[in-house]
């Protein structure tokens, strides 16, 4: 006879990840069900495993920029399984960034297009999006990259750029590392000028985004054009 029951061995039915998926779909899981899958099969043990990275993680923006030395050193994760998780996030990050030319109707949109490319990095880059008559995304196009405080941005070649994209308007878009969404002087000044700049060329300046952490600022959206 059992006296002491191992709490590990006693979860019914109703109570398990497989049960949960089958009845109620893999999104019904909670952060810590879907990482155990990640690093596991969704045991007791990588529930447990899972719980304590996202308890030791900032959030979960910062368990997606680990490396894959990181995922290895977890116990049960092998090489071919980090290297696995790696690809994995570089894939979302890559479908993210996608133009697969679709229709810009508001600052999200843009943002869902533009944040794969600009997540993550540890130094300011400065992109527009070309757009067609229909707002639709031509193109995608760095301008400049500088360092943690900034980037030189050169109208001549923003609007160098879309003249060679055929865009007929555009969106500006930089990233602002240490997760700050509010515009610095010099991007407002800067926004003014390629807005002129735009305008005297007859391609407007839609938009301009701030890209920081998981989230957004727009100039559009905030009438600050």
């Amino acid at each position: 006879m059992e006296l002491f029951k191992d709490p590990r061995r006693t979860l019914v039915k109703e109570e398990t990840l497989d049960y949960k998926i089958r009845t109620r779909g893999i999104d019904s899981l909670s952060n810590v069900e879907i990482l155990s899958l990640v690093i596991g099969d969704g045991s007791y043990e990588d529930i447990e495993k899972a719980r304590a990275m996202i308890n030791e993680s900032e959030n979960l923006h910062s368990l997606k920029v680990q490396s894959e030395d990181y995922w290895r050193r977890i116990p049960g994760v092998g090489t071919k399984k980090a290297r696995a998780i790696v690809a994995m996030s570089i894939l979302q990050k890559r479908i993210q960034g996608a133009p697969w030319i679709k229709q810009i109707n508001c600052s999200r949109d843009a943002f869902d297009i533009i944040y794969g490319t600009l997540a993550d990095l540890d130094h300011e880059q400065f992109w527009i999006l070309s757009l067609n008559r229909a707002n639709k995304v031509i193109t995608k196009s760095m301008i400049s990259q500088g360092g943690v405080a900034g980037t030189v941005v050169d109208a001549k070649i923003v609007f160098r750029k879309a003249l060679e994209n055929k865009a007929t308007a555009v969106i500006l878009a930089h990233n602002h590392p240490s997760g700050n969404l509010y515009p610095s002087q010099a991007d407002i000044d800067l926004t003014k000028k390629l807005v002129r700049a735009g305008q005297s060329l007859d391609i407007p300046v839609l938009d301009h985004l701030i890209i920081g952490g998981v989230s957004y600022y727009s100039f559009a959206d905030e009438r600050k054009l």
